[in-house]
């Protein structure tokens, strides 16, 4: 009896000496919308969008002009000499939409790379700020992936960790 007793205080003090595991979570989706580094990202990004739309406009533009000029023109011209300036407008065009393409694609690719880093940074402010503050755990949530389903407001550490992130980071 003495034996079992003796065992059940070992057990209790092991037991009592385990640390707790601290956890909290983060809004995924405020983080990365919120962090102003996205924002500057995303300001940055929509002027070069308004210079590519601008460049593109003024190509179309020339080019619509062209065509309408060859169109008030083709009732004059030789069937041959309409024909051929017809596919010389049709290869234009095709020059026109492909450069467009190549260019949209660059910049999507070049927007998506710096949005990609952006999240690796983020990713590691959190970890580091959970090692830093002895978290045990930082889980991630957002309103597409709700991994999540409860959480107390002082588990939430979106707000702190957004402070943290945008102070250390501008």
């Amino acid at each position: 009896m003495k034996n079992i007793f003796y065992i059940a205080v070992l057990l209790l003090a092991f037991t009592s000496c385990e640390k707790q595991a601290k956890i909290g979570f983060v809004d995924s989706g405020t983080l990365i919308n919120d962090y102003q580094k996205k924002k500057d990202l995303e300001a940055r990004f929509q002027i070069k969008e308004q210079a590519f739309r601008k460049k593109f406009d003024s190509v179309e533009n020339a080019f619509q002009i062209e065509a309408q000029k060859f169109q008030a023109e083709a009732n004059r011209m030789a069937p041959a000499s309409a024909q051929q300036k017809y596919q010389e407008l049709s290869q234009q065009r095709q020059v026109i939409d492909q450069q467009k393409q190549v260019e949209a694609q660059q910049f999507q690719q070049e927007f998506q790379t710096e949005i990609d880093t952006l999240i690796v940074a983020v990713k590691k402010f959190v970890n580091d700020y959970g090692k830093k503050n002895g978290y045990t755990y930082i889980l991630g949530t957002s309103d597409a992936a709700a991994t999540v389903l409860y959480g107390t407001k002082e588990n939430d550490l979106t707000k702190p960790i957004l402070d943290a992130l945008n102070e250390c980071c501008r």
